[in-house]
């Protein structure tokens, strides 16, 4: 068989991944909400990965992306994780994405209000700031409950942010961080309110513990024509005011390494503010699930015994450990490997495929009937029965109780 199961493998999970409505390519759905937190409707663009509409495997829950600025970067997340976690790779878990785009950014991503601060913030734009707090408890009392009600969630949750979004998520970080599991600030506004939150942040690193926590800070060159990442900490001028305070945040992170935090940054020489997003966004997928990949040779797919099974089920209650919920391997991916190592009549370890599909899901009507299909390979008649039966008590199907008549006939 060499690679040939592996790279069918590949084949069926991308063919699961990839479809799409007749001549539309869709990427997610428009949802809403009032909040009356906020005193206003509310729009979220929501990504679900595509689990096919008459799927006859079991449905799946996934862990959460929330995403602030979302209609800037809505498309380029929901393609990354694709990528990484469809078509073959495992890198990252398929996770729902909740894009939330601003209705008055100024209000919702600022921690603390400021009459003024010359150049960047004028009269006008300082008005409404400082509501950070109150978008903090919509989400958690409003948005992640309606999310949570209507969508197939698991209990991990990310939370992203970019710039004013960046400050945000490390307020939420500091001082709300039981909401979240892992976070990536990217290139944060920590300068704002005379580095309040900064402050604020370099004293919690220093006494709270953060176990079980993840946290990947990205950080652009925005510095003037000459400088470096060594010299612009001597610069008092405010053109560099925003990369040294996301310098000394990245200080704070890496001289408080008691306190559990699984921590993560990198300066990105050749991005701006405006480029940094994207290649923050990966390199944080990466570092958090750098545990995520399940790494199978070819022997794992051509000998054979029945380790295939147990690596996969080792594997998975790993993941689940580091998660913190129960993750099983997926019931398409296990029953069509199953499959083909049957017609290559390496029956136990097909056998011990089927069976791990049948432990995970005993809900599914499938999991039976695939059971049945091995014992009728192997000549078992009675035990194709007793399957056959079960698949049909959860669920009738025409094939089943086809399978089952012709086998009674014989």
């Amino acid at each position: 068989m060499k690679k040939t199961a592996f790279l069918l493998l590949c084949f069926v999970v991308s063919t699961f991944a990839a479809t799409a409505q007749t001549n539309k390519i869709v990427i997610g759905s428009i949802d809403s909400l009032q909040s009356s937190i906020l005193g206003e409707q509310r729009k979220i663009w929501v990504y679900v990965p595509d689990q096919g509409s008459n799927s006859i495997f079991s449905p799946q829950r996934y862990p959460v992306v929330y995403l602030l600025d979302g209609d800037g970067h809505f498309s380029s997340v929901v393609g990354m994780i694709e990528q990484l976690s469809t078509g073959g790779n495992n890198l990252c878990p398929k996770m729902i994405v909740v894009a939330i785009p601003n209705t008055d950014r100024m209000r919702d991503l600022t921690p603390t209000h400021i009459d003024v601060d010359p150049p960047y913030i004028d009269s006008t734009s300082a008005k409404t700031t400082g509501g950070g707090e109150n978008f903090l408890a919509f989400l958690e009392k409003e948005l992640m409950p309606h999310v949570e009600a209507k969508y197939p969630t698991a209990p991990y949750k990310m939370f992203i942010g970019h710039s004013l979004g960046g400050l945000m998520v490390m307020q939420a970080f500091i001082h709300h961080n039981n909401l979240f599991n892992s976070y990536i600030s990217i290139d944060p506004s920590m300068w704002w309110d005379k580095q309040k939150l900064l402050k604020q942040t370099q004293k919690v690193l220093a006494e709270k513990k953060f176990a079980g926590k993840s946290l990947y800070l990205g950080i652009a060159n925005t510095m003037e024509e000459g400088m470096n990442i060594k010299t612009v900490h001597k610069d008092t001028t405010r053109d560099s005011e925003h990369i040294r305070s996301i310098l000394i945040l990245d200080a704070a992170f890496q001289k408080n390494k008691q306190n559990g935090l699984k921590y993560g940054s990198k300066y990105y020489p050749n991005d701006t503010h405006g480029s940094v997003p994207l290649i923050t966004e990966y390199d944080a997928l990466r570092f958090f699930f750098d545990f995520f990949p399940l790494k199978l040779a070819s022997k794992d797919y051509t000998d054979s015994t029945s380790l295939l099974a147990a690596k996969y089920k080792n594997h998975f209650a790993q993941l689940s450990q580091k998660m913190g919920y129960q993750i099983k391997p997926d019931e398409a991916e296990i029953n069509f490997l199953a499959y083909e190592i049957l017609k290559q009549k390496h029956y136990k370890k097909a056998e011990s495929l089927f069976k791990l599909n049948v432990d995970n899901y005993p809900e599914s009507f499938n999991v039976f009937d695939s059971y049945g299909d091995y014992f009728v390979a192997i000549g078992d008649k009675a035990n194709a029965l007793v399957q056959f039966e079960k698949a049909l008590a959860l669920k009738e199907t025409e094939s089943t109780r086809k399978k089952l008549e012709e086998l009674k006939s014989k």
